[in-house]
């Protein structure tokens, strides 16, 4: 049996599973492959893909050129990026793993409070000769904005709550029982939940519904010195009107954990407002998961799909 594990970016795969139990040839990718071409001419042998995410497409034109395929896992319990109606066709079972909960909330916070208290520009002052520059903004007392309260979208809204910010929410489905059971207030629309907030984070899932819904009204209605985070998909903002925004104000500053390709090509424009905005713009290289505890579920997990499947008795099937 051959498996290719794929998207391995860090390099670390192999650290946090016993892959050796499995008695297969295994071969580790850990760069993009560019095209459906180049993907398919090195994915050919393989009888199992191990994904990490969605970070490889596999559309049903790369399933149906994969004869050799048998099993594909996936980190998580779903990803959109695989053509599910043309595994089951080409006879190819597919497999997901558990996930954490925790990690995504966690980073959330983190720029927050990084973009909040300027940690990046004052550790850059400090390391440079200098000392303090202006003072940052405290979080108590302010109102952080949720576009969307599902998991994860709770969990921000009670670690901000221990820090004493008031919360609000908003999504098209949003209820009040459930605004009621979080503790947060419900706003009226997305328009005023970005006039009504001082930092709004963005917790949806990425849908033709949620398409670019962050784009050029929603940033205008922003208050002054307002931060605007997203640890979600990127295909739920519309970048470039985020860009324009920014040098319009509003926000103030931004923290971005996600982007329409990933790794972030060298030409992408967001590259160069880097070094436009400053320390306006905080991004990091989509880190919401990517956790210690978190790789070992995941690879520990795929393991165990591939030895249950070997042994006829597919888990976690998709």
């Amino acid at each position: 049996m051959r498996i290719a594990i794929l998207d391995d970016w860090s390099g670390s795969a192999l650290d946090y599973a016993d892959w050796k139990s499995l008695y297969a040839a295994i071969t580790v990718f850990s760069e993009p492959f560019g095209s459906a071409e180049t993907l398919v001419a090195a994915l050919r042998p393989f009888d199992v893909l191990c994904l990490m995410r969605e970070r490889t497409p596999l559309p049903a034109a790369v399933i149906e050129a994969l004869p050799a395929l048998k099993l594909i896992v996936t980190t998580g319990a779903r990803n959109n990026a695989i053509d599910l109606v043309a595994a089951r066709a080409a006879r190819i079972t597919v497999c997901g793993t558990r996930s954490r909960k925790t990690t995504t909330a966690e980073l959330t916070l983190l720029l927050i409070l990084a973009l909040s208290r300027n940690l990046i520009g004052e550790a850059a002052r400090l390391r440079g000769g200098g000392w303090q520059g202006p003072p940052g903004r405290d979080l108590d007392g302010l109102r952080l904005g949720l576009i969307g309260l599902g998991t994860v979208g709770a969990q921000v809204a009670r670690l901000a709550q221990v820090l004493g910010m008031q919360v609000s929410a908003w999504s098209r489905n949003l209820t009040d029982a459930r605004c009621a059971e979080c503790g947060v207030n419900r706003a009226a629309s997305l328009a005023s939940l970005m006039a009504e907030s001082d930092v709004v984070s963005v917790h949806l899932v990425h849908s033709p519904r949620t398409d670019r819904l962050i784009g050029p009204d929603a940033f205008a209605a922003m208050r002054d010195g307002a931060v605007f985070v997203n640890t979600s998909r990127a295909g739920i903002v519309d970048t470039p009107a985020l860009l324009a925004a920014m040098r319009a104000g509003r926000p103030a500053k931004a923290g971005l954990d996600v982007f329409d390709s990933e790794p972030l090509p060298q030409g992408d424009p967001l590259r160069a407002a880097f070094a436009e905005f400053g320390d306006r713009l905080l991004a990091t290289p989509h880190l919401g998961y990517v956790t210690d505890k978190t790789w070992r579920l995941f690879y520990g997990d795929t393991v165990e799909a591939i030895a249950a499947w070997q042994a006829g008795a597919p888990i976690r099937k998709l």
